[in-house]
């Protein structure tokens, strides 16, 4: 079995288990507990350094019932490997053990399109899908899942990729939980992002991936994963999803105090 070790191990959060369990912890308990978990087909969360977004981040997972399969979407930052990487096989590792991945429902999204390709490469440095895990295996306990690093600058692209993993989480016999993983404007100051980003969020409270994809490009927000996210959106949507909440919404500045030079970040349920 491939395993694929960690690439941000001790930079994006803490490199030992015991300091990783501890801050994921910590993630959790600045946010207020929830009367009762509610059940969701997809999410948006953030993947900066668990010091930054881990908040937001932690806001989601609180708030959700969490199943034991996922397909996280996420960009591809390095510029390597395929357009549409999937990961079909082995395992991935963090400080806190191993997580295998999900092959019956990886093959079952390559058999609806021929789009996405098995593509480690794309993965192998990629940092935005490597920090949900945590989270993950500290909260949902054993779990498999799919990762897809998604680099297609095209919506129709989009489009089939959305409509095959609905179609396999459709088939598939356990709920399957989608998540995309996506900062939203980058290095812009607090009063211009605040602005970016709602125009963004608005999009996907609105279920709309076409305007998500509009909305960015018209209004140059740098939001580097609009195209997981819009392809979440797609599945979503096809799977029966009706509603959206934003959960959280922040920027780097909220921690550093520097408001000049900001990332903002959102944690949003599709349901």
């Amino acid at each position: 079995m491939t395993t694929r070790p960690p690439a941000v191990a001790g930079m994006f959060y803490e490199g030992s288990a015991d300091r990783l369990q501890e801050q994921v912890r910590r993630c959790m308990d600045v946010n207020p507990p929830v009367a009762e978990r509610e059940r969701f087909v997809a999410a948006v969360v953030p993947h900066a350094g668990l010091m930054y977004s881990g908040h937001v981040a932690a806001a989601f997972y609180a708030a959700v019932e969490l199943p034991k399969r996922y397909v996280i979407l996420c960009p591809n930052h390095t510029g390597a490997g395929h357009y549409a990487a999937i990961n079909r096989s082995g395992e991935w590792r963090t400080p806190l053990g191993s997580v295998p991945v999900d092959e019956d429902l990886a093959d079952a999204i390559m058999r609806r399109t021929p789009i996405v390709a098995d593509d480690v490469r794309a993965h192998a440095r990629e940092h935005s899908l490597e920090v949900q895990l945590p989270f993950l295996q500290q909260l949902a306990g054993n779990f498999t899942f799919v990762p897809i690093c998604l680099a297609t600058h095209r919506y129709e692209l989009c489009e089939e990729i959305g409509n095959a993993v609905a179609d396999a989480v459709a088939a598939a016999e356990e709920p399957v939980g989608i998540l995309a993983s996506s900062d939203l404007n980058h290095y812009q100051d607090q009063q211009v992002t605040l602005q970016k980003d709602q125009a963004a969020i608005d999009a996907v409270l609105d279920l709309d991936p076409r305007e998500l994809w509009r909305v960015v490009g018209e209004k140059d927000i740098s939001m580097c994963g609009f195209i997981p996210t819009t392809t979440m959106l797609v599945a979503a949507k096809k799977l029966g999803a009706s509603s959206a909440k934003l959960i959280k919404h922040a920027t780097s500045g909220d921690i550093n105090g520097d408001y000049s030079h900001v990332v903002g970040y959102a944690a949003i349920i599709v349901s």
